[in-house]
């Protein structure tokens, strides 16, 4: 009985100690369930990933939506712009449609003032013209006779 018989006995009853406590199938178990565990995990991380995808597009839609509302406000924005643009312009021409015919009306009626008033100095010229050359040319019983036809001619009309 040597060395080597003994190594080999210690073997066989090694092995067979190990078969006896089943480790090789605590060992399959312990594989099969780390492989399980991995597996599942696996799954979960394609579930997020599967989620975090559909969140992504649904986030990229918002943000499309969100894009084009941005677009419509700025061109509604734009056009309303333009509307009061359009409206400013046509009321200022307007108003000054009107302020021009206004001024035309009161130059008118300056011009219209004007011209009674030069007339009216012109009538006050003539009579005061008048009076120097009739006192200057008339004799007093010639104007006493003027001034008594003249009398008699309001009373008549008058009456």
């Amino acid at each position: 009985m040597d060395a080597t018989f003994w190594t080999l006995v210690a073997l066989v009853l090694f092995i067979a100690l190990i078969l006896y406590l089943k480790v090789p199938g605590m060992i399959s178990k312990s594989l099969d369930d780390r492989s399980d565990k991995i597996r599942n995990e696996l799954e979960e991380a394609r579930k997020l990933r599967e989620e975090a995808q559909a969140l992504l597009a649904q986030y990229q839609g918002k943000r499309k939506e969100a894009e084009q509302e941005a677009e419509d406000i700025v061109a509604a924005a734009k056009r309303e712009a333009a509307a009061i643009t359009a409206d400013a312009e046509s009321k200022t021409a307007d108003f000054v449609k009107r302020r021009t015919a206004q001024a035309e009306q009161k130059i008118a009626q300056a011009e219209a003032d004007a011209m009674a008033e030069v007339r009216a100095s012109a009538v006050d010229v003539a009579i005061a013209a008048a009076e120097q050359v009739i006192s200057s040319k008339l004799s007093a019983t010639a104007s006493n006779s003027l001034i008594k036809d003249g009398i008699a001619e309001v009373k008549a009309k008058l009456n």
